[in-house]
């Protein structure tokens, strides 16, 4: 029941004749130096649109003079007159006179980018103000399914969305800047021990081929189902963590020298699991044995000692199942802003999803969640590493061994990376092939063939190979290393000495 005028609370006097932040003035300068010279479009149309004008008129003037100037005519009160004679909301204000106004209150094309950057700014703040009544309203709304939660994600989403409009930072830029960031570059990786360009995956000779993780790349690590995909994810993982070094320059500003700090988006694990493998790895105990916590004394002290080791790794786990990748995008900018980010793991992109509209269409939504992907790594300039299933055709070749056509669903997620590697471990289905006798074979033949299993077992027990099937930077091919399922670790493969030694 609404409360009586009388007692109602009165609001302030400036709260009544509030209006959207606006200026005519600003946007009638702008539009007539667009009138008198052209050459100012240069200066706004990167970052100012229609729509951006307060006044409807003033936002179709401007379209019809961006128009024109594609088509490379003249855009004056003379040609515009043809193809805004039917503008009814033109024709309110005065027409051609009105066209003939705006020429007379032009603003110098010097002034031009100053006049367009007020307009865009505050149709900024039109929206920040349309967009607070609409976190209100929707928060005033009884709907179960959209809990708060969610309305908080949807607005941030929202938020960053409208910071990203009219951003004009790319462009040209000349070719001796991109030099100079080459060189900075090459420098720092000499400076590194292992001479790497990017961040480190902790494993020697994948970084030999690789260079490091590279910045802006998305890497595609992929594999059949215990292949050790995520295992590799992980110890690439805590690698890239354990070697975050930064270093404070003589002005004040922190830059990293190796590592970096990691943001491990984990659909399928939870973070208490992805924690429980980490430290199976690094104390060498089973990892059933440590859920189980059937430790022995000497187990324990190397879990404790493990732990202490670990408790300050920047490593930052997120394991909200069935994330979109527009939320993934709003943490791992929320990551960067809050904590530093230097690479992010997605443990699997088969998990993500899309927007509603592509859920029709798995490659199609696929395609979406791959470009997403790249060009949040581009945005945040930080490698990502996203792991993604192969499909079943692998299984019904001979040779097990995956290429770039068995990845799932689309091909956009080749065509999106800039490096695609396979985890392969022969020994996986070396083992669920021990020869069986065949009739009327010979006891010889079938010996020999046992034999010859036998022999191939022992070469490749305790070893994986992690395949470059594309590499935008540098060479593909592939590097074998150590695999211990017992403690899913990866490690360097040592090949100067017979048996399955390893280092680290």
């Amino acid at each position: 029941m609404p409360m009586p005028l009388s007692l109602a609370p009165k609001p302030a006097d400036d709260l009544l004749v509030r209006s959207p932040p606006h200026n005519y003035p600003a946007e009638q300068a702008l539009l007539g130096a667009i009138l008198m010279s052209n050459r100012a479009l240069e200066k706004v149309t990167e970052f100012l649109a229609p729509e951006h004008f307060a006044d409807p008129v003033h936002g179709r003037i401007y379209a019809a003079t961006v128009a024109l100037a594609n088509r490379n005519q003249i855009a004056n009160p003379v040609t515009l007159k043809t193809y805004l004679s039917d503008d009814a909301g033109l024709a309110e204000l005065g027409g051609d006179t009105y066209l003939a106004r705006l020429a007379g209150a032009a603003a110098t094309v010097i002034n031009a980018e100053d006049y367009g950057r007020l307009i865009f700014d505050l149709h900024m703040r039109r929206e920040l103000i349309a967009l607070g009544e609409d976190m209100v309203n929707d928060a005033y709304l009884p709907d179960i399914e959209h809990d708060a939660k969610a309305q908080i994600e949807q607005a941030e989403q929202k938020l960053f969305d409208l910071a990203e409009v009219g951003q004009a930072e790319g462009g040209f830029e000349a070719f001796q800047d991109s030099m100079k960031r080459a060189i900075a570059q090459a420098e720092a990786a000499r400076k590194r021990d292992g001479r790497l360009s990017g961040v480190t995956t902790g494993l020697r000779d994948l970084d030999s081929k690789l260079g490091g993780l590279h910045k802006s790349d998305l890497i595609i690590l992929a594999g059949r189902p215990s292949m050790g995909k995520t295992a590799l994810a992980t110890n690439i993982a805590f690698s890239a963590a354990r070697a975050y070094r930064t270093e404070r320059s003589p002005t004040g500003e922190e830059t990293v020298i190796e590592g970096a700090v990691v943001g491990f988006f984990s659909l399928e694990m939870s973070s208490d699991q992805l924690a429980t493998r980490i430290l199976a790895e690094r104390c060498e105990i089973n990892s059933h044995k440590l859920r189980q916590g059937e430790l022995n004394q000497d187990e324990f002290n190397r879990l404790v000692v493990a732990s202490q080791e670990l408790y300050s790794l920047p490593l930052y786990i997120d394991d909200t199942p069935a994330l979109t990748v527009s939320a993934l995008r709003t943490r791992a900018r929320r990551l960067k802003r809050t904590r530093g980010l230097g690479m992010i793991v997605i443990d699997y992109l088969q998990l993500l999803s899309g927007s509603a509209r592509r859920a029709e269409n798995r490659v199609q939504e696929v395609s979406e969640i791959t470009r997403g992907l790249k060009a949040l790594a581009k945005e945040l300039n930080v490698p990502v590493l996203a792991l993604s299933q192969l499909s079943r055709s692998v299984e019904q070749r001979e040779d097990k061994r995956p290429l770039l056509a068995d990845l799932r669903e689309s091909g956009s997620i080749e065509q999106d990376s800039d490096v695609v590697m396979f985890v392969f471990r022969e020994q996986y289905y070396l083992e669920r092939a021990e020869p069986a006798r065949r009739p009327e074979e010979t006891d010889d033949k079938f010996s020999a063939r046992q034999t010859a299993w036998q022999k191939r077992c022992e070469e490749v027990w305790n070893t994986a190979e992690a395949i470059v099937a594309k590499q935008r930077h540098g060479p593909v091919g592939t590097v074998r290393l150590y695999f211990d399922g017992q403690y899913t670790k990866f490690a360097d493969l040592d090949t100067l000495h017979a048996g399955p030694a390893f280092s680290e």
